[in-house]
């Protein structure tokens, strides 16, 4: 069972609640797009699960139906009753948090509702004021977390999937491409939520690499996004331009980038070189 546009109206009525705009709240009301959601994740009864921003559970009801051991957190105290009445009957374990600042090695820490805590997949309807920061802090701070299925604005989805020369390719793109492999696998019309969204959604697949892309003993992570960041800082310009006084001329050369690139241009193993070869610069 999932909610359905009037369950959820009564159970927002009942209990004098309504969807957030702080929090970004926009909830699933139909059945078929959660149900979708579950089977594109390719959950099921050997997955432990972990959902972000689980609401009223219509999504994770759906995950529950595939036999998966489902984590789902919620940071609205006021939503965390009601959520754990629909699904904890489900074997579903309820954690009250914030994705923004929760520990995630306690959170996916071993329990009753999981077979495993080594392997983890995030499947979510991310609310679209936080979705870029959740993901990206999933993939820095949670190596367990191995894939992700989440539905985002299209525009956030097209972001995180991008490769370079795409028109959405960013600095962000870059940080997921460090990580992971990522790609847009369908869209979400706004009819489907409420309340209801000036923009559709995208639903966007991410697989964690078994190594990052670019070796860390050699390039830091943080001096590797120092540079992708001034880079994209000033996008419309050369390289050249937009790096000078962090990456000497000759670094160019020695990495085989050319120096009249702009930031877009480059995948995330040109960003490595070209961070090897400058080494020691100042960013500040």
């Amino acid at each position: 069972m999932t909610l359905s546009r009037r369950q959820l109206r009564l159970l927002l009525d009942e209990h004098g609640l309504a969807p957030s705009r702080a929090l970004g709240q926009n909830f699933v009301v139909d059945p078929n797009t959660v149900r979708r959601i579950a089977r594109l994740s390719g959950v099921g009864p050997d997955t432990s699960v972990v959902e972000i921003g689980a609401g009223l559970g219509a999504l994770t009801l759906a995950l529950a139906e595939t036999g998966a051991h489902v984590t789902a957190v919620e940071i609205d105290r006021g939503l965390v009753p009601l959520l754990r009445a629909q699904v904890e009957a489900q074997g579903v374990r309820v954690v009250e948090a914030d994705a923004l600042t929760v520990d995630w090695d306690e959170l996916l820490s071993s329990s009753s509702s999981t077979p495993n805590d080594t392997s983890w997949a995030m499947v979510a309807n991310l609310p679209y004021n936080v979705a870029v920061p959740v993901v990206l802090r999933a993939l820095d701070e949670a190596p367990k977390v191995v894939s992700m299925f989440v539905m985002v604005q299209r525009e956030v989805g097209e972001r995180l999937a991008a490769e370079p020369g795409d028109e959405a390719y960013g600095a962000v793109s870059v940080k997921v491409a460090y990580h992971a492999t990522a790609r847009v696998v369908g869209r979400v019309p706004a009819s489907v939520f409420v309340p209801r969204p000036a923009v559709e959604s995208a639903l966007v697949r991410i697989e964690r690499r078994p190594v990052v892309a670019v070796d860390p003993a050699v390039v830091p992570a943080d001096r590797l996004f120092e540079l992708v960041r001034a880079g994209f800082g000033q996008r419309r310009k050369m390289l050249r331009q937009s790096l000078a006084g962090i990456v000497p001329p000759e670094a160019f050369t020695a990495a085989g980038v050319d120096p009249e690139a702009r930031a877009e241009t480059l995948g995330v193993q040109e960003w490595g070189r070209l961070a090897a070869c400058a080494p020691g610069q100042s960013l500040s």
